[in-house]
């Protein structure tokens, strides 16, 4: 599913307009991005957890040269479903 095809739904669901449900939409990935740039993690009960996790550096082989390369270590969004979310799927 798209954002597009989301805030659409959202809309229809809730009976609202397509622009209040775009901004909703907005504030709630906001909120998401903002938590997790604190490095908080961002639960959603019965969905699941977002959170951010470090990868270290490592040593890596270009595919295309195969010659070694150093990979930085990275900030990542890692997403964790809650229990109710494994059962369902």
């Amino acid at each position: 599913m798209t954002k597009i095809k989301l805030i659409e739904l959202v809309a229809q669901k809730a009976k609202i307009k397509k622009a209040a449900a775009e901004r909703a939409i907005n504030t709630f990935v906001g909120a998401i991005k903002d938590t997790l740039d604190k490095g908080n993690s961002f639960t959603v009960t019965g969905f699941g957890t977002f959170f951010a996790s470090k990868r270290g550096a490592r040593m890596g082989r270009n595919p295309k040269t195969g010659q070694q390369i150093q990979i930085p270590a990275i900030r990542t969004v890692r997403f964790r479903p809650s229990a109710k979310m494994k059962k369902r799927m």
